[in-house]
This record gives C-alpha cells, structure tokens and sequence, in this order.
C-alpha cells in the first residue's frame, strides 16, 4: 500500500480531509512570506509540494526524501510540476540556502538521535533570515483517545491499537517503549505515532531553532488538547 493510500487517499473521508488540511494550516501558518528556495524536508508522496508549486511559482521547491520507494512516489506525482528538484540526499543541498523548510509529519517517526540529527540539519540548510514550519501529531489526551479508537477499529492489538497505550497516552503519560525498526538502510524510524509526545517534542526543538509561534490544527482555536495537529513556525538562530 503506497503513502498516498494510507494518508491523502485513505479510505475514510474525514482522514483524508484532515491530511489535506495539515498541509493547509503549515502553509497558513508560514504567513505571506517570499521565499525563493523552499525544501520539503521529509516530502513523502509530495503533496506539500504540489501546493508550494502554487503558491510560489517562481521558487525552486527540493523535494527531499530519504527513502527510495516513497521519492519514486513523489517523482510520479510531481511529475508535471515545473521547479521541483528531487533529491534522496540532503548533503547534496548547499547549506544556508534555503529560505523555508517545511517538515510535516517526520519527527513524531524519529529516535531520539536522529531527532537531533535533522533540526541540526534543518538549522544549517536555513539562510540567516530563513523559517522552518515542522508538524507534528498531537498523540496524547483527547485526540490520543479519539485516535486510539480509530486504530482499534481498524488494527486491534498493534502498538497503537491496544488498551493499555491508548489509555497512557490518553492521561497525558504515553508509552516509552516504541518499536523502531528501518525504513531503508541505516534509516531507522517509529513506525507507529503511538508514544511520541509534542511537549517534549517542542522542548528540543526550542533548543536548535527560535520557535515564534505554535498552531494547532484543523482549527487552532481549540489548540492540541481537542485538534490532532500541531504546527511550529520557527526561525534561524
């Protein structure tokens, strides 16, 4: 099953709007800045980047994605989009080019190590003045609970399909023990959402990046105790 089918083609209609609304909320959130060369760090299938290709059509859009199978996704679904450079290795990106990255949905899959890794990376590739908008999900109180049930319906007794994690992540404690396994050679990855935490997510972030302002999303009015995604806008320190 390709990303595309899990995520913006799911079956289920209210998953499939709320995939194409993070995108929508990232992008709301990045504001009416100018930027001229933009990475999607992370791109998956490339959706991001069909939008950032509106919106910014005389930008220079990398895809960058690290797995091979998925950046064959994204080359197929970008290919008639003009000014997308594809890339499979971020060393190939000169640092301190870019002028926005935008990764949505990578670090609630990263161990710690390479969690450090990539906002280190992040930092480097961003121009003095550059931003960096990063999403991710909210796995814990009241959308830990409505997810998990979700999961349960579908997959009962996977890591994120059980009880006991839904419970934990529901009362604001969420289970530390996640599997890791590899999504291709030497890349390790979380496979599931289950157990990752956006508070102590937002802390190390704040310690590569100077974090100006957090959304939830689809509506950040109601913020990540009741919404499934939150957004960080960030700058170069």
């Amino acid at each position: 099953m390709s990303y595309a089918e899990i995520t913006f083609r799911d079956r289920n209609p209210i998953k499939r709007w709320l995939q194409r609304q993070r995108l929508v909320s990232a992008l709301a959130l990045y504001g009416s800045r100018h930027p001229q060369v933009i990475c999607d760090y992370g791109a998956g299938s490339g959706e991001l980047c069909k939008l950032l290709a509106v919106r910014y059509p005389d930008a220079k859009i990398i895809c960058y994605e690290p797995t091979s199978e998925l950046l064959r996704e994204a080359t197929q679904n970008l290919a008639a989009v003009p000014n997308v450079d594809f890339r499979q290795e971020i060393g190939d990106v000169e640092v301190g080019t870019v002028d926005a990255v935008f990764c949505l949905e990578v670090f609630e899959h990263l161990p710690d190590a390479e969690t450090l890794e990539v906002l280190s990376r992040i930092s480097r590739l961003l121009r003095p003045s550059g931003h960096a908008v990063i999403g991710v999900p909210v796995e814990i109180g009241i959308p830990a609970l409505y997810k998990g049930a979700f999961r349960m319906a579908r997959r009962y007794g996977a890591f994120d399909a059980t009880l006991k994690n839904v419970s934990l992540a529901f009362i604001g404690i969420p289970p530390n023990e996640r599997p890791i396994a590899e999504i291709g050679p030497g890349l390790r990855f979380h496979h599931f959402h289950a157990g990752f935490d956006f508070r102590r997510f937002r802390k190390t972030l704040e310690e590569h990046l100077k974090l100006h302002e957090a959304a939830a999303s689809p509506i950040s009015q109601l913020g990540p105790w009741l919404m499934p995604e939150i957004n960080f806008l960030a700058e170069k320190r």
